[in-house]
């Protein structure tokens, strides 16, 4: 059993539990059938498009901008490979797992703390890494992004923190979760409650914990990511898998969102199941 962090006693949850008792074939019917849950969210069963609300809005996606930084890195994925971490790196801000100027990690390592731990240090270590400065980096995102046909991303930097120019969609981001998940090492790591890294001399060790409270608490949820800054809210995209049914929710800017992303998701279950027993 969870425990629901972010749980309110208002409209909002009534408004789940509500349509949770209706049940799946009723929600089926609405187009949006959670509007006040989120500002913008999107529900997918594999990759059709069940619910939605605002999902081509350009938000700010907060710490979800890190399924694009890994989606590159696994693009030209060397896991073996040293990163040096360098004086800016060591000097994010936000969440971090205290990495110091000169510390030697894999980027395997660095990866792990990028996803598990949402960790800003090893995110700017990786990008730097990969391209050489934060800069180049972000053009790449950009690039990548075109590619995809993101009509409505951009960022500004490869950690997710606000600015004016950094933005995202549920659609878009839901498709870079598509693209991220077809890389079996971006699924293994995302899966994971808890990991530990070290240094390459063994020195340094760090321990850290999903900042996603749904993985090891909700057994379907085995992924993706979640994200929170002042501008964004509190973001998340999850994956859940449950008797052959997948479900991804992207949400941004949501108002609870552990406890509602399960009421959601539980009623794309009860979906699909009506759906495959017609």
């Amino acid at each position: 059993m969870i425990a629901f962090l972010g749980f309110r006693r208002g409209s909002r949850i009534a408004a789940v539990l509500f349509c949770w008792l209706l049940g799946g074939a009723a929600i089926a019917a609405a187009t949006d059938p959670f509007p006040q849950l989120a500002d913008a969210y999107l529900v997918q069963i594999g990759e059709r498009d069940l619910w939605a609300g605002l999902a081509d809005m350009r938000l700010p996606p907060a710490s979800l901008t890190k399924v694009m930084t890994a989606l590159l890195v696994l693009e030209d994925y060397r896991p073996a490979q040293i990163v040096t971490v360098s004086k800016s790196a060591a000097q994010a801000t936000g969440s971090r797992i205290r990495l110091k100027t000169g510390d030697k990690l894999s980027v395997e390592a660095l990866l792990a703390a990028t996803l598990i731990a949402s960790a800003n240090d090893a995110c700017a270590a990786l990008a730097e890494f990969n391209a050489g400065s934060i800069d180049a980096f972000v053009a790449r995102m950009n690039a990548r992004a075109q590619t995809l046909g993101l009509r409505n991303t951009h960022f500004s930097n490869p950690c997710g923190f606000d600015a004016m120019e950094h933005y995202s969609s549920a659609n878009d981001l839901a498709r870079i979760a598509h693209a991220a998940l077809a890389h079996p090492e971006f699924a293994v790591i995302v899966a994971k409650s808890e990991a530990e890294i070290a240094t390459v001399d063994g020195r340094r060790r760090f321990r850290f914990k999903n900042k996603n409270a749904l993985i090891g608490s909700y057994a379907p949820a085995i992924g993706v990511k979640s994200g929170y800054t002042n501008g964004a809210g509190k973001c998340l995209i999850v994956l859940a898998r449950k008797d052959g049914a997948q479900v991804l929710l992207v949400m941004l800017n949501a108002k609870s969102r552990w406890w509602d992303a399960i009421g959601i998701i539980e009623n794309a279950f009860d979906e699909a199941a009506a759906h495959a027993a017609r």
